[in-house]
């Protein structure tokens, strides 16, 4: 249950400030941020001396009690469904600030950066600061209008892809969600709001004979041709597969080999299993660290991977992620059903992992297959 405290704070000349102390915490009116104290910036006398002190003392608790009052009612009213009395007015764009903080110290490097990139494209559009007052659904469209039309801010070059624009909105959406619950604006504005329908994307992915191809082609880093082809027979990103320790691979008669992994976001652990090769290739990696590859930086494989694509004659875009792409499309390509391959890429939705069946229909290719002429002359 809610509680509002009036607390006294000693300041200098025999003085206490007075603030009201809360449980839980609250949003803080000027950041937007959690906070459990409001200072009302009135004092009282901690010894009062003569009568105007002992007045002046019973005047200001009397009011900072109604200010108590008037703030737990409001806390009630949320509490119990009912509309607030006050809405504050906070910097909205610290109040996005603090929600991108929130995904630097809880999530994962490139969900931070895709954040922090939403934050600097709204920015441009909306300035360093905009009272939260200002939101409307007007301001929605306008943003939604803007990064559609917009050019790329990192580049110069060329418009936001339409798919960026998409995720950069979504991220502002929610951050809208967020401010209504925490009654820093009063109407629900992402409850209406218009997304940017996603264009449909080639995830790209690399054959059984290409990767047997890229293991057998020299790479200049050693170390990042295993943990490629080791995220293509496990599905495992980037991140996952660089922070992997020796003491998180376990084998057993019942399970057989396997990964211990904990999902970042519920903290829930689950097992991985894995094959033979991708054993080998633990196998094959120096004891003398406690992670299976190492640190290494993500910033560091981008060269030796084009070389290394390059010296293998495969002319395929490719990134690292792709490898991730390619277990998917293979598994399913090999009779794996998509609700297991859903499980196995940690998806909680599995539409998430139907996209992957666009790129191997096997029925179209049965249903192609089954209409044949004899030509003659061919």
């Amino acid at each position: 249950m809610a509680t509002v405290s009036l607390r006294q704070k000693p300041i200098a000349n025999g003085r206490a400030s007075l603030y009201l102390d809360f449980f839980p915490e609250i949003i803080s009116a000027k950041t937007g941020k959690p906070t459990r104290r409001e200072f009302l910036k009135i004092y009282v006398y901690l010894k009062p001396k003569n009568e105007v002190e002992k007045t002046h003392n019973k005047s200001i608790l009397e009011f900072a009690n109604l200010v108590r009052a008037k703030r737990l009612t409001q806390i009630k009213d949320k509490e119990f469904g009912f509309k607030e009395n006050i809405t504050y007015n906070v910097d909205f764009i610290e109040f996005y600030n603090s929600v991108v903080e929130e995904y630097y110290n809880n999530g994962t490097d490139s969900n931070h950066s895709s954040w922090n990139a939403s934050l600097t494209y709204y920015k441009a559009f909306a300035g360093n600061r905009l009272l939260s007052h200002f939101l409307n659904d007007e301001h929605v469209r306008k943003y939604r209008n803007f990064l559609l039309k917009t050019n790329n801010l990192r580049t110069g070059k060329g418009k936001l892809s339409v798919n960026t624009a998409s995720s950069y909105f979504k991220n502002f959406a929610s951050v809208l969600k967020r401010a209504y619950k925490k009654n820093i604006i009063e109407k629900d504005l992402a409850s209406e709001i218009v997304f940017i329908k996603e264009e449909q994307t080639y995830r790209e992915y690399l054959s059984q004979e290409e990767l047997e191809i890229l293991w057998d082609t020299p790479c200049d880093m050693p170390k990042l041709k295993h943990m490629a082809i080791f995220s293509a027979l496990t599905g495992l990103r980037f991140v996952d597969v660089k922070a992997l320790p020796f003491s998180n691979i376990y084998n057993d008669k019942h399970q057989g080999s396997y990964i211990k992994l904990r999902e970042k976001k519920t903290g829930n652990l689950f097992n991985h299993p894995i094959s033979q090769s991708v054993l080998d290739i633990i196998n094959l990696q120096p004891k003398d660290n406690s992670l299976v590859f190492g640190d290494v930086k993500y910033t560091d494989i981008g060269r030796p991977l084009k070389k290394w694509l390059v010296d293998s004659g495969i002319t395929k875009k490719i990134s690292f992620h792709n490898f991730r792409h390619t277990y998917a499309t293979l598994q399913l390509a090999n009779g794996a059903d998509i609700y297991t391959v859903s499980k196995l890429l940690g998806h909680k939705n599995v539409a998430t992992t139907q996209i992957y069946t666009k790129v191997i229909d096997s029925n179209k290719i049965i249903a192609a297959n089954r209409i044949n002429l004899k030509l003659d002359g061919l």
